[in-house]
């Protein structure tokens, strides 16, 4: 499983850091006092790759979902949503493309997509959303999905689906947890994107993100304690730094934590040293 934080880095105390406020078992993202619970192992993993500049979204992303260092190979960061040379990047080496041509499968993007997504055409797709089209034997999951407890939401309580008026459930961390470890038991490979974290991170949001990131840490605890660790290897990343300083609207250039628990993580971890180690690592752990 490999669950996707976007702008998550590694710190420093201070109060620019709402992380400091986290009392969490499961850890503290900041340079001076990091604890990773259940046997995790962390790896603070480069986002910078080699290029000049702020890391950004599509750019870092796009790397995590190939294998591929895309700042280096397009020759800068891209912010947002993937450009035409990113897309065909991905078209050729997404993970799950990947892993159907290893015969590994069933896989799984574990988010739920909107009536929206369907009825309008999309200009602009995200890193994630490019990597789940490059293969044919992989599909969205909608609105009845997560009705079903077969999928989630990227805001993991629905409260945000509620707020458009969806007429869904809210959540707890608990149930998000249950049906994201079930998932796990389920698929060979699941993916899990969240990206309210960089959106607190550009606004600022202290008030946000000290209501939001401790609900963040139980969902992700609660779903390591959930997975089966004989069978079953998670992985959590991001793609740049953002919601550690939240004395700047721009991206870091702070280390990303890559945390692995479970089944072969303290070796999975030593292949690891920038974003575009992940993808490998996940191969090479469904091949073992």
């Amino acid at each position: 499983m490999l669950f996707f934080i976007d702008g998550l880095g590694i710190g420093m105390k201070g109060p620019h850091n709402p992380l400091n406020d986290i009392h969490s078992p499961l850890a503290h993202f900041i340079a001076e006092d990091i604890k990773i619970s259940d046997g995790g192992v962390l790896v603070r993993t480069d986002p910078r790759l080699g290029v000049e500049g702020r890391p950004q979204s599509a750019s870092g992303q796009s790397t995590i979902l190939t294998g591929i260092n895309i700042p280096k190979t397009v020759g800068y960061h891209k912010q947002g949503f993937p450009n035409q040379r990113m897309r065909e990047l991905i078209a050729k080496h997404s993970i799950f493309r990947q892993l159907d041509k290893r015969s590994v499968g069933p896989n799984l993007f574990a988010n739920t997509y909107t009536p929206q997504f369907f009825q309008t055409p999309q200009r602009w797709k995200s890193a994630t959303t490019c990597a789940v089209e490059a293969s044919p034997k992989m599909f969205f999951r909608r609105l009845p999905d997560l009705l079903g407890s077969k999928a989630l939401f990227h805001d993991f309580t629905n409260k945000t689906l509620r707020s458009r008026g969806f007429d869904v459930p809210e959540f707890t961390t608990s149930h998000a947890a249950e049906v994201l470890s079930e998932l796990a038991r389920s698929y060979r490979f699941v993916l899990y994107e969240h990206f309210i974290t960089d959106k607190i991170g550009h606004d600022q949001d202290f008030e946000k993100a000290s209501e939001h990131l401790p609900l963040l840490a139980e969902f992700v605890r609660k779903t390591v304690e959930m997975i089966d660790f004989d069978a079953t290897t998670f992985i959590l990343t991001s793609d740049h730094g953002n919601i550690e300083d939240l004395s700047v609207k721009n991206h870091t250039l702070n280390d990303v934590p890559t945390i692995l628990w479970g089944r072969n993580a303290a070796d999975a971890a030593k292949d690891i040293t920038d974003l575009s180690d992940i993808t490998p690592t996940i191969l090479k752990l469904l091949s073992e």
